[in-house]
């Protein structure tokens, strides 16, 4: 298995997007239907016009909520259960069926099967939290289990106290792989919390207007739910980065 070491990216250059968002512009121009496809001028003044509506922020609170509730208890689940799992053998061996199956099984399954158990409203939460919980859980184990095995017999020769192993060995040769593995988690939680919407249709969620939009043929509005998903993706993945850097940091 491919353990996610590190997510550093390199930024993207505001020349490429531009380059896209014109060859966009022309393609959408060509075609001539907006049905088909919308021009990104379109898209953006459909959101602008779609913000200045009460419906509208009541849609994302419901989303944000459920999506960002789904990843926060997963990573403490993860984290936790992996702490756990990388000091007792047991608990490793009866937990790796378990999320074996929670990564191999098609998002889509666990969507249908937790519809007969769950109402719809709260999908969005039980998908993020099985969608991010495989990935901070296998990672943060990585990282403890291949912590410098060097450090750890010096801190055992100086007496070191458990509390500061942990902080400043543990948490220093852990944090890595913890941060890249919430930033790929989180950018799924989304894909697949908003998925889990337009199946389930939850009355006043993000997913439930896309699904409106698809069936009444409302282009702009697809693209401008589409890019809103994105943009709040991508303002979570941030700001939770930001927390972890700035907050959970070893020093």
């Amino acid at each position: 298995m491919n353990f996610i070491t590190s997510d550093k990216k390199k930024g993207i250059k505001i020349w490429a997007v531009l380059i896209w968002l014109v060859l966009w512009e022309i393609i959408a121009r060509r075609i001539g239907q907006e049905i088909l496809l919308v021009s990104p001028v379109a898209v953006i003044l459909k959101l602008m016009e779609m913000a200045g509506q009460i419906s509208f922020w009541l849609s994302v609170l419901f989303t944000v909520l459920r999506i960002a509730s789904g990843f926060l208890a997963a990573f403490f689940t993860g984290v936790i259960l992996a702490w756990i799992s990388s000091f007792c053998p047991f608990i490793k061996e009866l937990a790796a069926p378990l999320i074996a199956v929670i990564k191999a099984a098609p998002v889509a399954s666990f969507i249908i099967l937790i519809l007969i158990w769950v109402p719809s409203r709260n999908l969005s939460f039980i998908i993020s939290f099985l969608i991010a919980l495989p990935v901070i859980y296998t990672n943060v184990l990585y990282g403890i289990e291949n912590t410098n095995k060097e450090l750890l017999e010096m801190a055992e020769v100086f007496r070191v106290p458990w509390g500061k192993r942990i902080w400043y060995i543990y948490m220093s040769e852990t944090l890595p792989y913890l941060r890249a593995a919430c930033s790929v988690s989180l950018g799924l939680c989304w894909k697949a919390g908003v998925a889990a919407e337009v199946i389930g249709i939850p009355s006043g969620s993000v997913g439930e207007k896309l699904y409106e939009a698809k069936i009444y043929l409302q282009t702009p509005e697809l693209f401008a739910w589409t890019l809103t998903i994105i943009l709040l993706s991508v303002w979570f993945e941030k700001i939770f980065l930001f927390i972890i850097d700035h907050v959970i940091r070893v020093e």
